[in-house]
């Protein structure tokens, strides 16, 4: 793992906060974000990947399109050296599209924005690298997220079990040790606007 710290202090849980709480706090603190600190943070994260290995290693990159404050990385999709996947959320299932800048979009089942269903579809074989949304993650890999659990079934699967994940956060909600369940997979890498651990 590449580790860059130094500026970063770790967030503690003091209590023994439930999952749901934290969630709860968590949220509401990104959506108490003004829109420029938010823009300017989501930036700083975007620039943080564009200087990490694995990111640069990527030709195929899974990510995702920013909802409810969730740092905004939209600044990458543009790279025409990369090919971009997407998902759409069908039943409890992610399915990942490819999808280019000029693409027809769609508002999934949650108020998210998805590829068309009839964009073409990406196999796991073909992915470099997965951009995960999360609430919060620690230094561990643990990964708090919304409680559907798409991220966890998905990366249980055996076909994406293998594929390089990377929880991106604000550093608010990058913790030392989060609250885990046994089912819970740790992800590879977590970015912040300050660290690539």
């Amino acid at each position: 793992m590449i580790q860059n710290i130094e500026n970063c202090t770790l967030q503690k849980i003091d209590s023994p906060l439930n999952k749901t709480e934290l969630r709860r706090s968590l949220l509401k603190t990104r959506q108490s974000m003004t829109v420029p600190e938010w823009r300017e943070k989501s930036d700083r994260i975007s620039s943080q990947l564009q200087t990490s290995v694995i990111f640069n290693q990527a030709t195929t990159i899974l990510a995702y399109f920013s909802f409810r404050q969730e740092p905004d990385i939209s600044p990458l999709f543009s790279d025409s050296q990369r090919r971009w996947g997407f998902p759409r959320c069908v039943g409890k299932s992610l399915f990942w599209h490819l999808w280019q800048p000029d693409d027809m979009l769609q508002m999934g089942n949650y108020g998210i924005t998805e590829p068309h269903s009839e964009a073409p579809i990406i196999n796991p074989a073909e992915v470099d690298l997965i951009l995960v949304p999360s609430v919060a993650c620690d230094r561990q890999g643990y990964r708090l997220g919304y409680g559907g659990g798409y991220y966890d079934r998905l990366l249980s699967s055996p076909a994406w079990a293998k594929i390089p994940t990377i929880g991106i956060v604000f550093d608010f909600a990058y913790f030392s040790q989060l609250p885990f369940d046994n089912w819970d997979k740790p992800l590879q890498g977590v970015v912040t606007e300050t660290i690539v651990y």
